[in-house]
C-alpha cells in the first residue's frame, strides 16, 4: 500500500498496563512475553508497553535524594538491556511467531550510559526502530543520557506508519511535529504510571487526545502500574509513597480525539480496540496540520536527523558508530527472516 493512499482497513491494537518485576529484567521480560501472547489471543496486531518497562522505570529517582541513589542506579545498570541482546531477541521472536508489531520501552545500556529507549519490532521480528528519549525529565536527568534526532522518524510496519515518543516528549511540539510531518498513522506512546498522583493521569489524557486531533492519527498509550507491595519496597515513608500512586492513563484514542474504549486508570489489564483507518482521511479532510492546513512558507521545522557521535575519524573508518545502529539500516531486499536483535 502506498503511503499516500487512502486506507480502508482495520488494525486491532492493544495497550498494556501491568507491573514490572522489580527484581530485574528476567522476570519483566517474562511478563512482556505473556502479555504479547494474551494480546495476540485477543486478535491484536499491535501491542504497546509502558515507558522503560524493562527492567522497570527508575521510580527510586523520584523519591530518593541524589546522595542515596548510587546503589539503585548501579542495580539499574546491571539489569538494563543492551540492543541487541538475548532479551530483545526473545521479544523479536515473540513478535514474529505472533505476527505482531510490538512497541517496548526499555532502559538501554550503552557502555557507561543508560538511555530511555523505545523499540519497535515489526511483525516479522525485525527491529523497525530504535530511538532514545531526546530529553529526560527532571529527576530522570540523573539516570539517563540524551537521545538525538536520528530517532525522530516514523517506521513502516505491518500495521502502517508508526511513530513513537515517550512521556513528556509530547510537551515538545516540534518533536511531535517531526513525526506528524512524516505522516504517522499510529502513534505509540507510553508513560511510567504510578507516579506524581491523579493530576498526572489527567494531564496524560489531555495530551494524548490533543495529539490524536492535531496529527490526525490514532494514539495507543500505555502506562505502568505498581502494587502496594512494590511501592513499599521502593520507599518505606508513607508520605513519599503518595508520589508513587495514581498517574495512570492507558488509553486508545481515535483521530477525532475520542476514546475507543474506556481508559484504564488503575490496576493491571490490557485494552484492545479496532482502529478504523478510514478515520484518518475523515479527520485530515477537515484539518491536515502538515498539508492543506500548514503554512510552510511562514512556519516550518528544521530537523537534524544525524546520529550524535562522540568521535569522528578523518581516515574514512567509522569505528565510533554504534554497532546497534546497523540493525536499523534499510535492507536491500524484501524482509523474509527476523533480524538478529
Amino acid at each position: 500500500m502506498q503511503a499516500d493512499s487512502f486506507r480502508t482497513d482495520t488494525v486491532r491494537a492493544a495497550a498494556v498496563q501491568i507491573a514490572p518485576d522489580l527484581s530485574g529484567r528476567t522476570g519483566t521480560i517474562e511478563r512482556v512475553l505473556n502479555a504479547i501472547a494474551e494480546a495476540a489471543d485477543k486478535g491484536a496486531g499491535l501491542v504497546v508497553f509502558p515507558e522503560t518497562f524493562v527492567p522497570y522505570y527508575p521510580y527510586f529517582s523520584f523519591v530518593l535524594p541524589p546522595v542515596m541513589q548510587g546503589a539503585p542506579h548501579l542495580k539499574l545498570y546491571e539489569e538494563a538491556v543492551t540492543v541487541p541482546s538475548p532479551e530483545t531477541a526473545a521479544v523479536a521472536d515473540a513478535a514474529r511467531r505472533r505476527n505482531m508489531v510490538v512497541v517496548l520501552g526499555v532502559n538501554e545500556r550503552d557502555h557507561g550510559s543508560l538511555y530511555n529507549t523505545q523499540l519497535v519490532f515489526d511483525a516479522d521480528g525485525s527491529l523497525a526502530l530504535k530511538r532514545r528519549k531526546i530529553t529526560p525529565t527532571y529527576h530522570e536527568r540523573m539516570i539517563w543520557g540524551q537521545g538525538d534526532g536520528s530517532g525522530l522518524k516514523v517506521a513502516e510496519t505491518a500495521v502502517g506508519r508508526v511513530g513513537a515518543l515517550a512521556c513528556w516528549e509530547h510537551y515538545n511540539p516540534l518533536a511531535r511535529y517531526a513525526l506528524m510531518a512524516q505522516h504517522e498513522e499510529i502513534h505509540a506512546s507510553h508513560f511510567p504510571g504510578s507516579l506524581v498522583g491523579p493530576v498526572f493521569g489527567e494531564q496524560i489524557e489531555v495530551t494524548m487526545r490533543h495529539h490524536a486531533l492535531e496529527s490526525g492519527c490514532f494514539v495507543v498509550n500505555a502506562t505502568g502500574w505498581l502494587t502496594e507491595e512494590q511501592i513499599a519496597e521502593i520507599h518505606p515513608d508513607p508520605k513519599l509513597q503518595k508520589g508513587l500512586r495514581d498517574g495512570c492513563m492507558t488509553c486508545i484514542v481515535s483521530p477525532e480525539g475520542r476514546h475507543l474504549v474506556p481508559p484504564l486508570t488503575a490496576g493491571e489489564g490490557i485494552l484492545v480496540a479496532d482502529l478504523d483507518m478510514r478515520l484518518i482521511a475523515k479527520r485530515k479532510r477537515m484539518m491536515d496540520s502538515v498539508g492543506h492546513y500548514a503554512r510552510p512558507e511562514l512556519l516550518s521545522l528544521v530537523l537534524d536527523a544525524q546520529a550524535a557521535r562522540p568521535m569522528h575519524r578523518i581516515d574514512g573508518a567509522d569505528e565510533a558508530a554504534d554497532p546497534a545502529e546497523r540493525i536499523e539500516a534499510p535492507k536491500p531486499a524484501a524482509k523474509t527472516e527476523a533480524a538478529h536483535v
